[in-house]
């Protein structure tokens, strides 16, 4: 409480926006960006400039940002463990607080999407309440209990897959037109991919896990398998990628697709021989490149994990984007 008291306005709104966590707001921009593009609809006008803006503001700061305040308000216990330096455990905003803070962006998102449904209108505008409503449910039950889904692997990694990837490249693409058949396959392979990475995330929290009786997969069945399990699961979705611009008739695409899933092998093989340095030429990408952006580690496996997801991401987020756009062409076109 006195470190509480004794913080300037500033530093207090500088912890409200540090418990929303900026940095994570990214991972739904992408997908959102994909669903949008893969439409073909939007015209660049004020209007859908507008939408735009609403739909990102809505799955960004808003309901991403209540996923991670309401996250901090339910694992206090571990993140004195884990993160002591977060605001709560570090006594710059107190639970009250960060309660009020949870319940804003709460409110605002969910009132974002009812105004964006009521607007649009008819099945399109109810897939986009319903989506931030399911987000904003598997938020809080990811976190609290009794539901406490992040106790289990096999139910916290689906709930961040659905409320990150899956609805979120449906709601965007529901922004401007009817939903296309593609977009389902991109949301699923997103849903996946979003899986994989999750799984390889827990390393930095795998001492508090397993201390707090949580069943990270980590936990579960060590550093190694983890990794190849996410591998797995990472290259069968660069291959049905691949199979479905082939079906598509993206062929140029194809060749994208293939040639970063052989990259990707190449960084996994190294990984996995040596998890503390396989990839250590990537340490600069983290550290001085991409670090603000996907956070640093004191684990190994954890810190060797950030480098690896800077490749993979840049490799999946490329082909998302040129799929998305070529999708949306055709349609233009169509």
């Amino acid at each position: 409480m006195s470190v509480t008291a004794n913080l300037s306005f500033t530093d207090k709104v500088r912890a409200h926006l540090e418990i929303l966590d900026p940095v994570t707001w990214i991972s739904v921009f992408p997908c959102l960006a994909g669903g949008v593009m893969a439409s073909g609809a939007m015209q660049p006008t004020l209007h859908d400039y507008l939408l735009l803006l609403s739909v990102f503001l809505m799955f960004g700061p808003l309901g991403t940002g209540f996923s991670q305040s309401i996250n901090d308000i339910f694992d206090l216990d571990l993140d004195r463990v884990n993160e002591p330096t977060r605001p709560i455990p570090s006594g710059r905003l107190s639970e009250k607080e960060a309660w009020w803070n949870s319940v804003v962006v709460f409110v605002l998102s969910l009132g974002t999407g009812v105004f964006l449904g009521l607007y649009i209108g008819g099945t399109r505008g109810l897939i986009i309440t319903s989506s931030i409503i399911i987000s904003l449910i598997l938020a809080y039950t990811y976190s609290a209990p009794p539901f406490k889904l992040k106790k289990n692997i096999l139910t916290s990694a689906p709930a961040v897959g659905i409320a990150y990837s899956f609805v979120t490249w449906l709601s965007a693409n529901a922004l401007f037109s009817e939903i296309r058949p593609e977009v389902v396959w991109m949301a699923v392979l997103n849903f996946f991919m979003a899986i994989a990475l999750i799984i390889l995330n827990d390393f930095k929290s795998a001492k508090g896990d397993k201390e707090g009786g949580l069943k990270s997969l980590t936990v579960m069945i060590g550093p190694k398998n983890t990794f190849l399990v996410s591998f797995f699961i990472i290259d069968m979705i660069f291959i049905i990628f691949a199979w479905l611009e082939f079906t598509w008739g993206l062929y140029p695409l194809v060749f994208f697709m293939l040639g970063g899933l052989l990259m990707n092998i190449f960084f996994q093989w190294k990984l996995y021989s040596d998890p503390s340095s396989g990839i250590s030429f990537l340490k600069a990408t983290v550290e001085d490149g991409f670090g603000n952006a996907i956070g640093q580690s004191d684990v190994a496996e954890h810190k060797a994990f950030l480098q690896f997801q800077v490749a993979n991401n840049i490799l999946f987020l490329v082909n998302n984007l040129m799929a998305a756009g070529a999708i949306g062409i055709k349609y233009m076109h169509g």
